[in-house]
């Protein structure tokens, strides 16, 4: 099969972090820590290692790089690695123009120049997807698992097949943002349940559809899966924690996928909760009072994405998952900088006044998830920071709006969810708190100017 011809683009101006980072500690790595496998009969083939970030640059999205450019200020992150969304059938393709599928990989080969390179592409078209946030459901209804796996998954894992044994070339595939943490929050009898996430445990196609895409895509050599685990504000209390890795389990087994189809898994991904928090923990205790009471942590065992990673790494190795799983931590939008960041511990005085002057996440509520005002560019996309971690990343495209402030015909499947309306106060699934959106923002994927200069601002570290 011919692939798709398309202009040369800008190739990068310097080497990734990832790449960096992995060279500076080189004489600390070798091939069992690496966990490097017997490469296949074909020479041409890359062998499979434990993190394909470790030691390998990054896919820079011509077209996002483009657009963050032509912005002011945005040619100083306009070189970093953002995530390829197949938020729909067409955009294997390529949409209105656009670059499809096989043109990114095609510029993927170019940009790796003869070392590795991961390229990294959300995998995201779920029958009924979405089921609590309608700004980002999509075009299959609830009963469409045929369609998803004949046109959408078969067509994808037959592209990336072509692509196999091109020796630089390293899939990182996230897996169906938001999908199965769904099943376990917002079902009934929970408070927080809905008649759409009702209706996709009972019918079994989120299961069914994400069990499939595992066992496909890792089928292919140089595919690395990470299944989406939602985040530590949605994860992280007790009655969530043991039952999402349970589930994940269960359709990591089911049908034809195993639990060797599964590189590891991914949090916060398209989100804002910041990756670690510095100036308080989990353990602190204020006058004999645990900060887990505090109104803001309600309970939760998590105050960052960070914590959170690591522990459900360990939980998900006990529910069967392979001991060398790795996790990803979306740092795109988490950073919270600016002048309303703090600078140490918020005053001792009670519980709450020390979470509220101590933390950086500035969200009125943790489960705001659209557009957030004050948000900022986190940690740069880095290889192996932390244990457990595989890597920071950038899956999200900073600039890219979650959703529309106010419904806006299309043609995409998108509808308006009022967690992006800014004048919204909220429902039980972030306690009935102001939604925290930026106005004016459109749908859901398209460019959003005024939050691209929002994250530039408050960029932390710094830009």
């Amino acid at each position: 099969m011919s692939r798709t011809e398309h202009p040369p683009h800008r190739r990068r101006a310097r080497r990734s972090a990832f790449a960096a980072g992995a060279l500076a500690g080189a004489f600390a790595i070798t091939l069992s820590t690496l966990g490097m496998a017997s490469a296949n009969d074909d020479p041409g083939t890359l062998a499979r290692v434990d993190n394909p970030y470790v030691g390998a640059d990054v896919y820079v999205n011509p077209e996002w790089s483009a657009r963050a450019a032509a912005e002011p200020g945005g040619s100083a992150i306009a070189n970093e690695p953002t995530g390829v969304w197949l938020d729909r059938i067409a955009a294997i393709e390529g949409v209105n123009g656009g670059m499809g599928l096989r043109d990114h990989l095609d510029e993927a080969v170019e940009q790796a120049g003869g070392s590795p390179l991961v390229f990294q592409v959300v995998i995201y078209n779920l029958p009924g997807r979405d089921c609590s946030a309608l700004a980002s459901n999509g075009e299959l209804g609830p009963t469409e698992i045929d369609r998803y796996k004949t046109e959408y998954i078969d067509v994808i894992a037959d592209i990336l097949r072509e692509y196999e044994n091109e020796a630089n070339l390293r899939v990182s595939a996230v897996i169906e943002i938001d999908s199965l943490p769904n099943l376990v929050t917002n079902v009934s009898p929970r408070p927080t349940a809905t008649p759409q996430c009702d209706t996709m445990k009972a019918n079994g196609n989120y299961v069914e559809g994400v069990s499939y895409a595992l066992s496909e895509l890792g089928s292919v050599g140089n595919v690395y899966n990470y299944i989406d685990a939602g985040h530590y504000g949605w994860i992280g209390w007790d009655d969530n924690f043991g039952a999402s890795a349970d589930l994940f389990h269960q359709t990591a087994t089911h049908g034809e996928a195993t639990v060797d189809d599964v590189t590891g898994f991914i949090v916060n991904t398209a989100n804002y909760g910041p990756t670690t928090e510095p100036y308080y923990s989990i353990n602190d205790s204020i006058n004999g009072t645990p900060v887990r009471q505090s109104e803001w942590v309600d309970w939760n065992r998590y105050v960052d994405n960070q914590s959170f990673a690591q522990a459900f790494r360990q939980e998900l190795v006990s529910t069967g998952f392979n001991s060398n799983i790795g996790m990803l931590i979306d740092t795109s939008r988490n950073g919270w900088g600016g002048s309303d960041r703090p600078t140490g511990p918020g005053p001792r005085t009670d519980v709450n006044a020390y979470v509220e002057g101590s933390r950086v996440d500035g969200r009125i509520h943790a489960g705001n998830w659209c557009n957030q005002a004050g948000a900022g560019l986190g940690e740069r996309p880095t290889a192996a920071p932390a244990s457990g971690i595989d890597a920071y990343v950038w899956i999200k495209p900073p600039g890219e709006s979650d959703g529309a402030s106010r419904e806006i015909p299309n043609d995409e499947g998108k509808g308006f969810d009022r967690m992006c309306d800014p004048t919204y106060q909220g429902n039980p699934r972030n306690n009935n708190n102001p939604s925290g959106a930026l106005p004016d923002a459109p749908l859901s994927g398209h460019w959003f100017s005024a939050q691209f200069q929002e994250l530039l601002d408050n960029a932390y570290p710094p830009l």
